[in-house]
């Protein structure tokens, strides 16, 4: 036999963890490194944070999972909390970001359809990633995710991002939703302009479209807000969330106003594990943490002196870095050629985990509760992974 006992869909490197301290992860050899990708942005409080921990071992103790046939108190406390701090009415727990996105996308055709119109067209915008799922896959315009796995599912229109003019043309009579991320990550950190976010309200507004965010990799405190349209002055009908919601537990949500969901009844969506007592106990210490001014005042705050840092380190290293985008704790460093070699020097050579993304971006995803002296140790490995790197011959 020759395939691996776990299917071979990653390119999986030599660090190999085994426990985690704060920002560091430690391999089953003992080596540590750094930890500035955060499990691409799901470990926000670091590893083996005390309040999340004692959370979930307590529960573990007392109630994993039950069936959604029964009343949820766990589940309809984190929810209410939920409705409290957001834009949303009501909830869907999920497992994972990519079910979030599909549960947003079947509430918005159902609005839709329960009123008896036939939209079902879902714009979206180019370089984005919504998931692995085949209606996730079938949202982005990205063709290395689609081979092997034609044909796609129909009812998806690509618009370049933050294009509001494009956006505009693609209405048609069976438009149902605009899908977007309002910082693309896999894309390369890039952030949307207020202009295009508001415009997109708007246009949803004037044509009575269904606004759906994508806030798995940007949501839960990680750009600064504790949701980042917040920081457009608008709010979506529709919003999936996961990542950093259970803080390394698997769990996401599907986040609806009142209206937007009045098509999701009994019977139209379900999830054996969604919502249990489990993910929820997670949830409920991140929420603890997380949702506050004070906690989310030091992630803005500690954001900007890593980019400030970031910003004035490139400069010495023309050849190799053009600039810093992103927000709050969510960044990314845009480099002269792909990333891949230099996360994987970085990592290899220097004890520093970050995360490789598109648009030749290497994307900064520290905990949130990191501080100075983690900016230090990492603004330090940089620089000496940035001193020791060989560019690739170029192709």
């Amino acid at each position: 036999m020759s395939i691996t006992p776990l299917m071979p869909v990653y390119p999986r490197c030599g660090f190999r963890p085994v426990r985690g301290e704060g920002a560091w992860l430690i391999s089953e050899d003992g080596s540590r490194a750094l930890d500035f990708a955060a499990g691409i942005a799901v470990n926000l409080l670091g590893h083996g944070h005390p309040h999340l921990t004692k959370a979930i071992q307590d529960q573990a103790a007392t109630l994993m999972h039950v069936s959604n046939l029964y009343g949820s108190p766990q589940g309809e406390a984190f929810a209410q909390r939920l409705v409290d701090t957001t834009f949303a009415d009501t909830v869907f727990f999920t497992n994972s970001g990519a079910e979030a996105v599909e549960c947003s996308i079947k509430t918005a055709r159902a609005y839709h359809q329960s009123q008896g119109s036939d939209r079902y067209e879902i714009i979206t915008f180019k370089n984005a990633f919504h998931g692995r799922t085949m209606a996730t896959i079938s949202a982005s315009n990205q063709e290395k995710m689609h081979k092997g796995f034609l044909p796609l599912l129909e009812g998806f229109k690509y618009v370049d991002f933050d294009d509001l003019e494009g956006a505009k043309a693609a209405i048609g009579p069976k438009t149902a939703a605009f899908l977007v991320e309002p910082i693309q990550g896999e894309g390369g950190v890039r952030p949307a302009s207020d202009a295009f976010m508001k415009g997109l309200r708007a246009l949803a507004d004037e044509h009575g479209l269904m606004l759906i965010l994508d806030e798995v990799q940007c949501g839960v405190a990680r750009s600064g807000t504790l949701y980042c349209y917040e920081q457009y002055g608008i709010e979506p009908d529709i919003m999936a969330t996961a990542k950093g919601l259970g803080g390394g537990f698997p769990v996401g949500a599907c986040l609806a106003t009142e209206e937007a969901a009045r098509g999701m009844v009994v019977g139209t969506h379900g999830s054996t594990y969604g919502g249990n007592p489990f993910a929820m106990a997670a949830c409920q210490a991140v929420w603890d943490v997380v949702a506050n001014d004070e906690f989310l005042a030091q992630v803005r705050a500690t954001g900007d002196k890593l980019r400030a840092a970031l910003e004035q380190f490139i400069g010495n290293y023309p050849d190799l870095f053009t600039g810093v985008r992103g927000k709050g704790l969510m960044l990314g460093v845009t480099m002269t050629h792909e990333t891949r070699a230099f996360v994987a020097h970085l990592r290899d050579n220097h004890g520093l985990l970050t995360v490789a993304a598109g648009d030749n971006t290497f994307r900064v995803l520290p905990p949130l509760n990191i501080d100075d002296s983690h900016i230090s140790i990492f603004m330090e490995k940089l620089s000496a992974g940035a001193a020791s790197y060989k560019m690739p011959e170029a192709a």
